[in-house]
């Protein structure tokens, strides 16, 4: 009789490995390009929001069976398109699990957005939607990293976007710690994150091989500390405290770009024009802060809001080019410099970098942004290599002083399970734990 369980349960394997393998063949077939990131895959998707429903500065995290999603963009093509849309769940590191859509979804796995509107007596015309998740039509039934992807055209699936979120059963206390960095000449650029993980509820046998860690810095992955076994375990207790590991720079507070009026000159704006069918907005020019002084003031680190004070209406938000001007005496020869911030999606962008010019001396962008208020960086890239990691350090400069947000995430992969459960997330302020 065992031996007949044993045949069977190896049958049910084999037979959800092989819907997996086929699911992601379908996957890989249609999805040329896809990465497992925040992208942006078409130029005329602008202006993509991502979030708790309710709430526009938080990180796409909801627990199991509670909680939705909003998420929102604007097509500046204009007219109606019939965009669909499908998740795909994933481990950990963000690479698809061997989970087929049966066993992480209850409903239908695909389906369409439906909820537009166009923009209302813009000067640049655009069709604005929303789709909130998930919906009776669309449940999740398993906790994780999750990649949610959007289409152009339901029928030849052309990929517009993909943006990461996450759903967490809690089953976990995380208590953490902002300490001094155990390395000397950190200690007055970076903030260094201990935390100890109280797991009562979890039964956990092998926690080296069945927890890993993630600690995020406002949001981003591009910097993201991963992979982290506890470095060792008291009780119920698993602790992560380690010398010179989890540490980020600390960076400064976020320069930041505020249009949601267009009828007078808000701080950091120089000019306002109307030209032609399009606004025309110049910033103040401003340089290098590495090594300027440390000066605290509010921002919402590197996030953004879209929002217009000149209407009622929300859908009459203009889009305007916005000149950037950043000064330097000579060029970087051997890097490039970008503007950067969640707008940009952490990444530096073509559309995003900036040009030396010459004749004044600056560096100078024109990117176009929908009414809001941004926080941003400037970052340098290396030309030459393969790292094209931003670096803003060395434009900005580091300070423990800055005020930073964190996310720790723990994952579960209990010995003999197929995915990543997500058990536990703690998000706090630097500026609560000094």
């Amino acid at each position: 009789m065992v031996g007949v369980e044993t045949k069977l349960t190896m049958h049910y394997r084999l037979f959800f490995l092989l819907i997996a393998a086929l699911s992601l063949f379908r996957l890989n077939a249609q999805d040329e390009g896809l990465l497992y990131e925040d992208r942006i895959y078409k130029d005329n998707i602008r202006s993509v929001l991502f979030h708790v429903n309710g709430l526009v500065l938080t990180q796409p995290i909801i627990d199991l069976g509670s909680g939705v999603l909003e998420i929102s963009f604007d097509d500046l093509d204009s007219g109606v398109k019939n965009y669909s849309y499908t998740v795909v769940h994933c481990n950990a590191d963000w690479t698809p699990s061997t989970l087929s859509e049966m066993e992480y979804i209850d409903g239908f796995a695909e389906d369409r957005i439906q909820d537009w509107r166009f923009s209302a007596k813009t000067l640049q015309t655009y069709t604005h939607y929303r789709l909130f998740l998930p919906h009776n039509d669309m449940r999740l039934t398993k906790s994780g990293n999750y990649l949610l992807k959007v289409y152009e055209d339901e029928r030849r699936k052309t990929l517009a976007f993909t943006r990461r979120f996450m759903v967490v059963e809690p089953m976990v206390r995380i208590t953490p710690r902002l300490v001094n960095p155990a390395g000397v000449g950190k200690i007055r650029t970076h903030q260094e994150i201990d935390f100890v993980v109280d797991h009562e509820r979890v039964p956990i046998r092998a926690a080296m091989q069945e927890i890993r860690a993630m600690v995020l810095q406002n949001g981003r992955w591009d910097n993201a500390i991963t992979n982290i076994s506890p470095m060792f375990v008291r009780n119920n207790q698993l602790v992560f405290d380690f010398q010179d590991k989890i540490v980020f720079p600390g960076g400064k507070e976020f320069r930041f770009i505020d249009l949601r009026t267009l009828r007078t000159n808000l701080p950091g704006v120089a000019t306002i024009e109307l030209l032609g069918n399009a606004y025309e907005v110049t910033l103040e020019r401003s340089g290098q802060r590495a090594a300027s002084s440390y000066v605290q003031f509010e921002d919402i680190n590197g996030n953004y809001i879209i929002e217009t004070r000149d209407q009622r209406n929300p859908l009459s938000a203009e889009y305007v080019n916005v000149l950037f001007i950043f000064d330097a005496s000579e060029p970087f020869f051997d890097h490039e410099l970008f503007i950067i911030g969640k707008f940009t999606d952490w990444q530096p962008k073509e559309g995003f970098r900036m040009e030396y010019n010459k004749a004044i001396n600056a560096y100078v962008g024109k990117v176009q942004l929908k009414q809001g208020f941004y926080n941003y960086a400037y970052a340098l890239v290396t030309r030459s290599g393969k790292d094209r990691s931003p670096d803003m350090s060395a434009i900005e400069g580091d300070w423990y002083e800055t005020e930073n947000d964190y996310t720790i995430l723990i994952y579960y992969h209990p010995l003999g399970e197929r995915y990543d459960r997500l058990i536990g997330v703690q998000a706090f302020n630097s500026n609560d734990l000094r």
